[in-house]
């Protein structure tokens, strides 16, 4: 069986995430929400959306909340209503889901996509050892950087103007909330990728 989106990028299958968090130190700080978009290929080598998940996220015990952060993202962390898990249920559940897409996909390992992705990243690596988790599916260090990525194909580095000048719809009310924030990585990502592929870039 012929995996395409396996031979696209070496065996790594991407996967989107945005995290929003109580600050920027990932040593010291929450993550408060993680959202992950998993992507598929069709047959003519172009990605699409293939399923999302979305966790509201519990601070981890002695956790710092700065009030800037938590002013700047609007989230409560305590607020009942949030639904809100711990780290380990929510990451647990994510990598579940990327190695059943990333199996089904043919790919030997994952590769985490996000805007400003060593932000994400270092959330991820932390809250992985926090809890102790094994079996991660991500390169420990390796990621796909949208920002990197739209400064060279659109010469914009900020999400907003990024998504602007590939036309893609951005409501400033609704970012800084993970969700939307990955699903406009993911819309941005997609259009990068199958731009370069349209243009002849990458030859199925």
């Amino acid at each position: 069986m012929e995996y395409l989106l396996a031979a696209r990028f070496r065996g790594y299958y991407p996967v989107i995430i945005d995290i929003e968090t109580s600050g920027l130190n990932s040593q010291t700080d929450a993550m408060l929400e993680i959202a992950a978009i998993m992507p598929a290929m069709d047959e003519q080598g172009y990605l699409y959306c293939a399923e999302k998940i979305h966790f509201h996220v519990l601070p981890f015990e002695g956790a710092n909340l700065d009030p800037k952060a938590l002013a700047f993202t609007g989230i409560d962390p305590f607020n009942p209503l949030r639904g809100a898990v711990d780290e380990r249920e929510a990451l647990t559940e994510i990598f579940k889901c990327v190695r059943k897409h990333q199996k089904n996909n043919g790919c030997n390992r994952s590769i985490l996509v996000a805007h400003n992705a060593a932000f994400d990243q270092g959330f991820i690596n932390q809250a992985t050892q926090r809890c102790n988790l094994k079996r991660v599916p991500f390169h420990p260090f390796a990621s796909f950087d949208t920002a990197c990525m739209a400064g060279l194909t659109l010469g914009q580095t900020v999400l907003a103007k990024a998504c602007e000048q590939a036309k893609i719809p951005y409501d400033n009310n609704e970012a800084h909330s993970a969700l939307y924030d990955t699903e406009v990585t993911a819309e941005l990502f997609f259009y990068m990728v199958n731009k370069w592929k349209a243009l002849g870039g990458w030859p199925v």
